[in-house]
């Protein structure tokens, strides 16, 4: 049996042990593909590097800078200005916490990025969430709306072109960081 495999072609391995390891080898590569591909999708979206329920404020200020806004208010929002418009991050509290019935350590973290496009030409079209079937659409008074709970993110467009992208623990996330 010859099998090609990436750059790797096998010639005619002989049965060891009564199993063909050719068979062995090709089954092993396609159950660690579709590893890789269920653990990539398991977790949230995240943004430059910062993301929702694992970044905390210190890896966000080493990311993003100086914020140039600060309200360490019930939420503990930070905003800063990018290219291409502002981000906003706020973070976990307590208050979440006791609500969502989540684990305690979690409090401090990034609990939602939210970017705000000042100018982007990015259309829903263009972006090709209008045939995804992971995004759900709602459309509102000129706005469009697509959320992937899987993932945690949602875009707005106003007059189709993008406004604002929210990143979010997803909903797995979200459940497995239950405590309890």
């Amino acid at each position: 049996m010859d099998i090609l495999c990436g750059s790797i072609h096998f010639m005619r391995i002989p049965k060891i042990l009564g199993l063909n390891l050719s068979r062995i080898v090709l089954r092993s590569v396609i159950a660690l593909s579709l590893f890789l591909l269920v653990s990539q999708s398991a977790g949230a979206a995240g943004w430059n590097g910062i993301e929702p329920l694992k970044s905390r404020r210190a890896d966000v200020e080493r990311i993003l800078g100086k914020p140039i806004q600060d309200q360490p208010g019930q939420d503990g929002t930070l905003h800063f200005k990018v290219a291409g418009g502002t981000v906003t991050v706020a973070f976990v509290s307590a208050r979440f916490v006791s609500s969502k019935k989540l684990s305690p350590d979690l409090e401090g973290t990034v609990l939602q990025i939210v970017l705000q496009h000042e100018n982007s030409s990015d259309t829903p079209e263009s972006m090709g969430l209008s045939g995804k079937g992971d995004f759900e659409r709602e459309d509102i008074q000129g706005a469009s709306i697509f959320r992937n709970q899987k993932e945690g993110i949602v875009y707005t467009f106003v007059e189709s072109r993008l406004k604002t992208t929210r990143y979010t623990p997803s909903a797995r996330q979200l459940g497995r960081a239950r405590a309890g």
